[in-house]
């Protein structure tokens, strides 16, 4: 039993997207327009760059200073290492000459005067080589400050090159042009709008239905979609959203409709015809009067019974007669009844009858029953 119901809808890209502006910039050429399709990765517009680019060479010439200002530490830290050097040796100088003048004096070769001279010589020796050593530690880490510098400017240059190359606008999908917002000559602010695309490699059909029918839709159901733009053709799409948000005033819930569009032909806001009946093909559907039901079961189920009788027509040359036989009923719409149990596809039966019919009755058939063969 087919029960359909049309639902009017409003056809949609499957993704729409905003090109947008990430700097601000005068907009310099626009290669793209109204209609046109792009590919993912295609320039479509450029914005002046005069300015990111000054940025840049402005940051790159600071990293190069800051360069040059580490090379110069590095290079005192040699020169004060190579003190270092020379500050031991004159402090393993004067400790050998201190042991030699106390020996001296020891012997009573020379004055107390002159071997106390000696061992001053080393304690000024040793404070010489640890201001050097000093020397060295701070100018060390100078040069590791001065590195963090650069790399802090570095980072600094790779930003600027970053915000240069957004100047440059590229398609993030592959689809079509459906407006252009802004023209060369305008003046793009970040997050200004120049294009809009939609990807029209699906398309999605965005209709309401009533609280009272959305039992019978489920996500992944399929539905057969019309266009008055393409009156010629139907398209199967696929019920891929069923919003969980209602109209609170009209108390209709958005269901969207996903159908192919590999030719394209397939725009924006196109009429749609949206139907989800499904057939049951698996049951046959016959004619009400095809079935008699006993007054005394449908009594006692106070309504329409679920099982009737039917007579199956059987042919012998140019006799006939009929067998009743006991079927299950489902659904009834139309003046039509389907046949859940015991009737096959293909079985003859009697629609009609001028009289009431018993189980082996010979029965004489229509002129149209007889010219029409039981293979139709």
């Amino acid at each position: 039993m087919e029960q359909n119901t049309e639902y009017v809808g409003t056809t949609f890209p499957v993704r729409e997207v905003s090109l947008r502006s990430r700097i601000e910039g005068q907009l310099l050429d626009v290669t793209a327009d109204v209609g046109d399709r792009v590919e993912q990765g295609q320039v479509l517009a450029r914005i002046d760059d005069s300015i990111s680019e000054a940025t840049v060479v402005e940051a790159e010439a600071e990293v190069a200073a800051l360069q040059s200002e580490v090379a110069s530490l590095e290079a005192d830290v040699n020169d004060t290492r190579a003190q270092v050097e020379q500050a031991q040796l004159e402090l393993q100088q004067a400790e050998s000459d201190a042991a030699r003048t106390n020996q001296l004096f020891e012997q009573g070769a020379i004055s107390e005067q002159e071997a106390e001279l000696a061992r001053t010589a080393v304690g000024t020796a040793k404070q010489a080589l640890q201001s050097v050593q000093q020397q060295v530690a701070n100018r060390a880490a100078a040069v590791v400050a001065a590195q963090r510098r650069v790399a802090a400017q570095q980072a600094i240059v790779a930003q600027e090159q970053q915000r240069q190359s957004f100047t440059v606008l590229t398609s993030p999908v592959t689809g079509s042009v459906l407006e252009r917002v802004l023209e060369p000559g305008d003046l793009a602010q970040p997050g200004s709008e120049v294009l809009q695309l939609g990807d029209f490699s699906q398309i999605q059909v965005r209709v309401q239905i009533s609280e009272l029918e959305l039992a019978g839709i489920q996500a992944g159901q399929t539905a057969q979609v019309q266009l008055d733009a393409l009156p010629e053709q139907t398209f199967t799409g696929e019920v891929t959203q069923i919003s969980l948000a209602a109209d609170a005033t009209a108390r209709l819930i958005p269901v969207e409709v996903t159908i192919p569009n590999r030719d394209r032909r397939i725009g924006r806001g196109l009429l749609a015809r949206v139907n989800f009946g499904q057939s049951n093909n698996q049951n046959v559907v016959v004619p009400e009067t095809a079935v008699q039901v006993s007054s005394e079961g449908a009594k006692e189920n106070n309504s329409e019974s679920d099982t009737a009788t039917m007579f199956i027509l059987k042919r012998e040359g140019k006799q006939a007669t009929v067998t009743a036989r006991e079927v299950k009923l489902g659904d009834r719409a139309n003046s039509q009844v389907e046949i859940l149990t015991g009737l096959k596809p293909g079985e003859e039966f009697v629609v009609r009858s001028s009289g009431n019919l018993q189980d082996g009755d010979s029965v004489r058939l229509s002129f149209i029953s007889e010219s029409t063969s039981p293979e139709s």
